[in-house]
């Protein structure tokens, strides 16, 4: 769980979500799957472009899912968030951090791409 995530967004303080992302991982969905696992992308209806959506905890991506049973998840890293994001921003709309809320935020992924790019003090 990443319990400064859920903080910052409780606060809805962008700042202090990127700070999260870089130093605590995040929960990203994954595809149920036999072979390599798979991050799991969203789409609104029949728009040409997914949203990633990033959870603070598998609890708060399973209440987003509630018809699922068991449904899967990984801890990302900041390295491994950019490094996904850097792959598929061209595919990517947006990025949604907690959609099923109560504190759901929303970010470019250029932007989350930036925050996490930035230099470490």
């Amino acid at each position: 769980m990443a319990v400064s995530l859920a903080s910052a967004l409780e606060a809805q303080d962008a700042v202090a979500v990127a700070l999260a992302l870089r130093n605590d991982g995040v929960v990203v969905p994954l595809l149920p799957s036999d072979g390599e696992p798979q991050v799991r992308v969203f789409r609104r209806g029949d728009a040409d472009r997914y949203m990633l959506l990033l959870f603070s905890s598998a609890e708060t991506y399973a209440a987003m899912v509630p018809e699922e049973d068991a449904p899967e998840s990984t801890i990302y890293g900041a390295a491994e968030l950019l490094d996904f994001l850097k792959q598929n921003e061209g595919v990517l709309e947006a990025v949604w951090f907690d959609v099923a809320g109560p504190h759901a935020m929303q970010a470019a992924p250029a932007d989350v791409i930036e925050a996490l790019e930035l230099p470490r003090a």
